[in-house]
């Protein structure tokens, strides 16, 4: 049977991949932008009785709750949920301003519980369902001057381990990717914001726009397999709750948790010394 998968942030890059990747496994496709016009130049399939285009912000619940009904009055119901979209914010903390924090965690967190509390009765109701929220490397990990970014996915990896537990006794599954470098506008002049205030003792804000722009074209993942992967993942029968996507993620995150095993044990006395008796 044909599964329904609903995908945000399918305009370019990684939400390209994943479109791509289900329409040729022969599932139908619910592909929402903020701007439909530019999602159809980016889908090169046709918009047949498989595939759907819908307008959705993801920074309004009220969208959100629209387009996943659409979505069930078109195909039915909603099998996999890919909830992608999102945009990169860089700069050492003191050079971004509050504003600018806050539209980060708009998009990038508050978009994904948006979407995942409309799609949630939906799964309920069918006692199935998977939900891939896309995180990053830097949201297990950490980057210098990618601190506002990080935090988003960091938050996006507690809600989805957290809500994976709630939902499991509906059928439904929770998986986060966790890509490395991959190929997408993430760091293309018109996706990535930057903070542009000038602070005593850092690397000035041109030094770090220049630092991140070259590494824009040049990252190792290919978000078309990284689209098939995922499609691979939605098919089985007990997927891992965490993905690392690329051998860059692999390697880093590796690396990270062996040392923080380390601290663990390093401190496993201390640590002990804090609890308390009744």
């Amino acid at each position: 049977m044909s599964k329904v998968w609903f995908v945000t942030g399918p305009s370019s890059g990684i939400g390209t991949g994943i479109v791509a990747a289900a329409l040729a496994a022969g599932d139908r496709v619910v592909a929402t932008a903020r701007n439909v016009e530019k999602l159809r130049s980016a889908i090169s399939a046709p918009v047949t009785d498989r595939l759907a285009l819908l307008r959705l912000d993801v920074t309004s619940e009220h969208q959100a709750q629209v387009a996943i009904a659409a979505a069930v009055e078109r195909f039915g119901r909603v099998d996999v949920l890919v909830n992608n979209a999102g945009y990169s914010l860089l700069g050492n903390l003191e050079s971004l301003t509050t504003d600018q924090i806050e539209r980060q965690f708009a998009t990038n967190f508050y978009g994904v519980l948006h979407v995942m509390r409309a799609a949630l009765p939906v799964m309920r109701r069918q006692r199935s369902g998977h939900i891939f929220n896309v995180s990053s490397m830097a949201g297990v990990i950490g980057y210098p001057t990618a601190g506002a970014y990080a935090a988003t996915k960091f938050a996006v990896e507690g809600l989805s381990l957290s809500v994976a537990q709630e939902v499991e006794r509906f059928g439904i599954k929770v998986t986060v990717i966790e890509p490395g470098f991959v190929r997408t506008d993430l760091l293309a002049p018109g996706s990535v914001m930057f903070g542009e205030v000038a602070v005593d003792g850092y690397d000035a804000p041109a030094a770090i726009k220049a630092q991140w722009a070259g590494y824009h074209g040049t990252q190792s993942g290919d978000p078309a397999k990284l689209g098939t992967a995922i499609v691979q993942l939605a098919a089985m029968t007990s997927p891992p709750k965490q993905f690392f996507a690329g051998s860059d993620a692999v390697g880093g995150i590796t690396t990270d948790l062996k040392a923080r095993l380390g601290e663990v044990d390093a401190y496993q006395a201390l640590s002990s010394s804090t609890d308390g008796s009744f």
